[in-house]
């Protein structure tokens, strides 16, 4: 493009030289009395004012129909969307291109022209792209005021920040008691912990199950705790409602369609983690299969993606928060444990999850994390489980008092 107005410049110049030496022209020949046709060479600035607005009009013809052929597009993609047929069509985007080739008497180059109708096209398909997001159900612009989904008394996406902790795995009764103990003594209401264990090895622990749920719930009850467990299959959904507060849909299942929209039909809080390597779009999209089918009570959790970065677990995509609470009305929480797998940078991250906007921090707790069944490397005992929250409690208040200054 460039280039083009380069030339266009140049061309310019040019006609303005031609036109300085034809009023010189003119001079030399009133001077020695030669007849000269006044005004067929000099271009007065009543003329260039009149092409000007011209031009102006011609501006405006053209803005008027690029909004006329974008409500068109608008209509094409609706009758698309019925018929399932995929927006982006190049045979037809290639016959187009050929037609202006064909047409195109000049003074333009056809492939300027070409240029200029591609990037046309492509405002075509961003616009459909654009009414897809709007009429996306968790979009912010579907609804722009914020989701608060209480739990226990605990409402996520007030404006506060809240605390989601408990071990990775239940591996006894005794052991969640101790965390349960730990989380109440801090007035914390809200415990994680993993019955349904999807490990990547098969032959890892892979949790106890129902028998797992049955004493969350029983400390749930002793300790006021609203509990936050994973399923996995689609037909447990039901069966888990009498044991968890918020079903958790892991980093492994986000993609799961059939238990996406099995979550969606229960009146139960979700908790969607984004899937190892997705895209923010996919993990929008993913949340819609959800409330497309009447549950709106979601929860989005960033837990870090997978990156060629080996120095930790995973990667936090920190800059996920704030795109994700500008694009949809969800609340949106921060794991920090398998986000990083490191105990040393539960604290910062979890500062970090807190000054960019996050409605919840999630981590995990052990008696005795040396020998934990599942993740030992990532999880706190409960000293530095208090040394943790009573720092992050603190800064919590700090960061509240900054921002409203």
């Amino acid at each position: 493009m460039k280039l083009q107005r380069d030339s266009v410049r140049d061309v310019y110049k040019r006609l303005q030289t031609v036109i300085s030496l034809f009023a010189r022209l003119e001079q030399l020949f009133i001077m020695f009395g030669i007849p000269f046709l006044k005004g067929v060479f000099t271009l007065s600035s009543k003329d260039l004012e009149t092409l000007r607005l011209q031009v102006d009009e011609i501006n405006l013809k053209i803005l008027q129909l690029l909004n006329d052929r974008g409500k068109v597009v608008q209509e094409i993609n609706k009758l698309r969307e019925v018929q399932g047929v995929k927006r982006f069509d190049p045979v037809r985007e290639r016959k187009m291109l050929d037609m202006i080739s064909e047409n195109n008497n000049g003074p333009f180059e056809t492939s300027t022209l070409q240029h200029i109708f591609k990037q046309v096209f492509q405002m075509s398909l961003e616009l459909q792209e654009d009414d897809n997001r709007k009429a996306l159900l968790v979009s912010r612009k579907k609804k722009p005021e914020d989701t608060i989904v209480e739990i226990n008394g605990e409402k996520i996406g007030d404006g506060q920040v809240h605390f989601i902790m408990g071990p990775c795995a239940v591996e006894s009764y005794e052991q969640v008691r101790s965390v349960g103990q730990a989380l109440q003594k801090q007035g914390l209401k809200l415990m994680r912990g993993g019955a349904f264990k999807p490990r990547t090895s098969p032959y890892d622990f892979q949790g106890l199950g129902v028998e797992g749920l049955k004493i969350l719930r029983q400390v749930g009850d002793e300790y006021g705790l609203a509990i936050v467990s994973e399923i996995l299959n689609p037909k447990d959904i039901e069966m888990a409602l009498d044991y968890v507060d918020v079903i958790q849909i892991g980093a492994r299942n986000m993609q799961n369609f059939d238990l996406l929209r099995a979550a969606g039909d229960v009146k139960k809080p979700i908790l969607l983690k984004r899937g190892l390597s997705a895209t923010i779009e996919e993990f929008i999209y993913a949340a819609e299969y959800i409330i497309a089918q009447g549950n709106g009570e979601i929860i989005l959790c960033e837990r870090g993606i997978r990156t060629y970065e080996r120095a930790t677990r995973n990667t936090l995509d920190i800059s996920a928060v704030p795109i994700l609470k500008q694009e949809t009305h969800l609340p949106v929480v921060v794991d920090v444990t398998h986000s990083t797998g490191r105990r040393d940078l539960l604290l910062p991250t979890a500062k970090a999850a807190i000054a960019i906007g996050a409605d919840a921090v999630m981590a995990e707790v052990h008696p005795d994390p040396a020998v934990a069944l599942s993740d030992s490397a990532q999880q706190m005992n409960i000293p530095q489980f208090h040394s943790f929250m009573d720092e992050l409690k603190a800064f919590k208040n700090i960061n509240v008092q900054t921002r409203k200054v």
